[in-house]
């Protein structure tokens, strides 16, 4: 690939979808491209075809590393989805960045029905609770590219849909934008640990 070409990619503008594992990324990234026109790219995907893998199983993979391997595959215009996007596009490269949200008590119990363990539970849920994504996709690119969207209770297709009608320009990229802060609705230390304790596991199987 030539130094243009280089450049060319660095300057494509991408669509960003992210959010904490559970929030509906991998349901709502193939009906948005669908409905905008765009190819798919899943970090996760990605990853796997880089990865040599772990001791634990689990991928490892260097962010910068991911990074150089999308600039140089990614089409000009493509949605690309996972929660390590923050990490791997920067201010510039994004055009629209779409996080996902969920209520942090409906997130527990799609996480748990995955079969995460407690731990990973736990560590997803707190993470949704004080929006680490969120801030993170901030500060990556900037308010004016960040549009925030709660799934809980909403099918992936309705998603979709807002979020393909705000890309297309519905909602004003320069109003006030009220972000979701969850931790008004667990301001009790009792709230807290019903949260934060471990999910409820259906019987064992004798």
């Amino acid at each position: 690939m030539t130094r243009q070409s280089r450049h060319h990619r660095r300057q494509a503008k991408l669509i960003a979808l992210t959010g904490t594992p559970g929030t509906g990324k991998k349901s709502i990234a193939p009906l948005l491209c669908k409905l905008l026109g765009v190819e798919p790219i899943g970090l996760a995907e990605l990853a796997s075809s880089i990865s040599t893998g772990s001791a634990s199983g689990e991928l490892e993979v260097s962010s910068s590393k991911l990074r150089r391997k999308l600039l140089a595959d990614s089409p000009s215009s493509a949605l690309v989805f996972g929660h390590m996007v923050p990490d791997v596009l920067r201010r510039g490269e994004v055009e629209f960045a779409a996080v996902l949200r969920c209520e942090p008590s409906e997130l527990k119990k799609r996480l748990a029905a995955r079969g995460y363990s407690d731990d990973k539970v736990t560590e997803n849920v707190e993470a949704e609770l004080i929006g680490v994504l969120l801030d993170s996709s901030l500060r990556a690119f900037g308010e004016a590219v960040v549009h925030e969207y709660d799934t809980t209770g909403l099918a992936p297709a309705s998603v979709a849909r807002r979020i393909a009608r705000d890309y297309r320009g519905a909602r004003a990229h320069n109003d006030q934008k009220q972000f979701i802060d969850w931790t008004f609705r667990y301001d009790s230390s009792t709230r807290l640990r019903s949260l934060l304790s471990a999910p409820a596991r259906g019987p064992a199987s004798t």
